[in-house]
């Protein structure tokens, strides 16, 4: 009994390690992006660069896709370090192509938002760690629904309708903050499998794979809500 009792509390700082690690570097990688999108957008050269050069942000938009591709096909063959380096560089990039909402919303709006994302993801990522429920079956379901986001927001780029974008923004809201929560578990079901004898770099770079995605998962949760409560500047 005593065996399986240190077993369980060996396990228990296992995963609460690892999923404090997770939390950091996504902490880290949301303050790099968040400073990046006020200081382009507070920048008029940068701002003239970015968004009077045609085709700049779709390069960059390209470019984020390609790190995300790279870092979760790679991540086991690359260094720690150069994983590092590929992730602090994606977050600042994320802040080039976000800085948009500076410009497009109220500063006020903005930060309530962000709040209100702030709260519902933490609750959510909550109840990803302590539920006993599995789940798989929510997450794959999801999962569709983030595809069908994808595609409704390609349509919607050729329709141009308000109502459609808001339409999509509440079925977004509902699809990440079920992501979240399943994110949140496989993290921790894949934290006690992490093996003992695991080294630094080998931690590390589970750890910013988990980060990447709970950062996407707050990004796109946060510019959801942001089309439903942010208020445009005049």
């Amino acid at each position: 009994m005593e065996f399986s009792s240190l077993s369980q509390r060996q396990v228990l700082v296992k995963t609460n390690s690892f999923i404090r690690s997770v939390y950091n570097w996504m902490a880290i990688a949301l303050a790099l992006t968040g400073f990046t999108a006020y200081y382009v957008s507070h920048n008029e050269t940068m701002v003239q660069l970015i968004y009077g050069t045609p085709g700049l942000i779709m390069m960059l938009i390209f470019a984020e896709l390609g790190f995300v591709y790279f870092l979760s096909a790679r991540i086991q063959k690359i260094k720690a370090s150069t994983a590092t380096a590929l992730f602090t560089i994606y977050s600042i990039l994320n802040g080039i192509t976000l800085s948009f909402i500076f410009l497009v919303y109220t500063s006020t709006s903005i930060v309530s938002t962000f709040i209100i994302c702030a709260l519902t993801f933490l609750v959510c990522s909550i109840y990803g760690m302590v539920t006993k429920k599995d789940l798989t079956s929510l997450g794959g379901f999801m999962i569709m629904g983030l595809i069908g986001i994808i595609i409704a927001s390609i349509v919607n780029i050729f329709i141009q309708s308000s109502a459609m974008q808001m339409i999509i923004s509440y079925i977004g809201v509902i699809v990440f903050i079920g992501l979240t929560a399943y994110d949140t578990q496989k993290l921790k079901n894949m934290s006690v499998t992490i093996p003992d004898n695991a080294s630094g770099a080998m931690i590390r770079k589970g750890a910013l794979m988990g980060a990447l995605t709970l950062y996407l998962d707050f990004i796109n949760l946060f510019i959801m809500m942001l089309m439903i409560f942010g208020g445009n500047r005049d």
